[in-house]
């Protein structure tokens, strides 16, 4: 997600501390990705209030590392398949509200899409590399 100065939002994780991240979450079944997205969005940050500019052409995924494997979700999911979506944020600051029912952020805020990588743990580096490099022809044209 963007603002107008195309900068990315990013929200810190409760845990593990330092851990920041985009929104993600799960998409139920018989829901759409673009129905999960309004959904999730409206559960982690309290808005949906943006515009839907592209979605990545493929699905990408990553494996949680083996040391989190067992330790996460009782074993039971051993990574994540994502589809991603550049959004355009319309809203005002003061409409993101990350202290939502199940909260799952401490802290959130605005950053250079390309400090995105730095910012991300480490096992989801590729993959936010991947997103950056494909969503960020559609950024710079849209800066022109």
């Amino acid at each position: 997600m963007l603002n107008s100065k195309n900068q990315a939002f990013v929200a810190e994780r409760k845990k593990p501390k330092n851990a920041w991240q985009m929104p993600q979450g799960g998409i139920e079944m018989n829901e759409l990705p673009q129905d999960a997205l309004l959904r999730e969005a409206m559960e982690e940050i309290g808005t949906n209030n943006f515009h839907i500019i592209t979605e990545s052409s493929n699905w990408l995924k990553y494996d949680f590392p083996l040391k989190y494997k067992r330790k996460w979700f009782s074993g039971k999911y051993i990574g994540q398949k994502q589809k991603w979506f550049l959004l355009n944020f319309l809203g005002d600051d003061d409409e993101i509200n990350i202290n939502t029912v199940g909260a799952e952020f401490v802290s959130w805020k605005w950053i250079d899409v390309n400090e995105l990588e730095e910012m991300i743990v480490d096992f989801k580096k590729e993959m936010y590399r991947n997103v950056v490099s494909e969503f960020n022809t559609v950024i710079l044209k849209d800066l022109k």
